[in-house]
């Protein structure tokens, strides 16, 4: 067992898909560095924190995209993004198996806010776009930075989210609430809390991942595998569906009751025993979750 967790961004492309099928674009021998890092005076990376190319998983051509956590967080810049953005658009024209995002990031660069908030906003485009030509897109989610910010949000523009118990994706992320509403409102430093509220227990009991898994680099390729070939294109119908279901959270007793702990939402949704949830195994909890 390899630790999905542990890995680096490149560790888990070599262990996760086809033995030395990976081939590189823009690797890091182009020095494709971040301009305003360099402005700023702020080491770069040679390939600004992620790796993309084609490869194959289990036998079919897919392009991946795995974003670095130990460079500057996952943080997505000008550059990071438009390699993502033109590996999905290649996508829209070789139409590979699936395209794989082995996301980890604490969301876009604050050096470059605005470049890398047009930069995600792109990459959200060119996900649907991908989605749309019948092309699935599949977010994998295990490292220890998560998936927050932008790249939170693109993850759940995807045809599925596969997640481990340790994983974690939201929109804003624990310090960035805990900055902006004081620490009454999220404590940043209670792990319990912020593993209730954002991992992937929690997502996978409220129907926001489509796999849970172990933290485990195997398990993470079976489950991605089984994604393959399963597009789900946006359609009107899923749409309205989505936006009925988040209506109902908005109108629901419980979210204005004070029952802002994750264990009070999983009594609600019928979880039973939902205070031993975060003891149980990854096996346990993947058979709470209604059908």
């Amino acid at each position: 067992m390899i630790s999905y967790a542990e890995c680096s961004a490149r560790e888990r492309i070599a262990q996760l898909l086809d033995t030395g099928s990976f081939h590189e674009w823009l690797p890091p021998a182009e020095r494709l560095t971040s301009p305003h890092l360099a402005q700023l005076g702020v080491p770069s990376s040679f390939d600004d924190g992620v790796a993309i190319g084609r490869a194959t998983l289990g036998g079919l051509e897919v392009f991946v995209a795995a974003q670095e956590g130990a460079f500057m967080g996952g943080g997505v810049g000008e550059v990071h993004g438009a390699k993502l953005v033109g590996l999905l658009r290649r996508a829209l024209r070789d139409r590979p198996a699936a395209v794989l995002l082995l996301a980890e990031s604490g969301g876009v660069r604050l050096h470059e806010a605005n470049a890398g908030l047009i930069a995600v906003s792109e990459v959200m485009r060119a996900v649907l776009d991908v989605r749309a030509a019948g092309v699935p897109v599949v977010v994998l989610i295990g490292g220890a930075n998560g998936c927050f910010g932008g790249m939170g949000i693109v993850a759940r523009c995807a045809d599925h989210i596969v997640m481990s118990d340790v994983g974690r994706l939201a929109m804003s992320g624990p310090e960035v609430i805990e900055a902006s509403h004081g620490v009454e409102e999220f404590d940043s430093r209670d792990r319990a809390l912020v593993w209730r509220t954002t991992g992937g227990k929690h997502r996978w009991l409220t129907g926001d991942c489509d796999a849970l898994v172990e933290d485990d680099v195997a398990a993470f390729r079976d489950a991605a595998i089984d994604a393959i070939g399963a597009s789900k294109p946006v359609s009107l119908a899923t749409l309205e569906a989505e936006h009925a279901l988040l209506s109902a959270r908005l109108r629901d007793p419980l979210a204005e009751d004070g029952g802002d702990d994750a264990i009070a939402l999983w009594t609600h949704l019928g979880i039973a025993g939902a205070d031993r949830v975060p003891d149980l195994d990854v096996a346990a909890v993947r058979a709470l979750r209604p059908a």
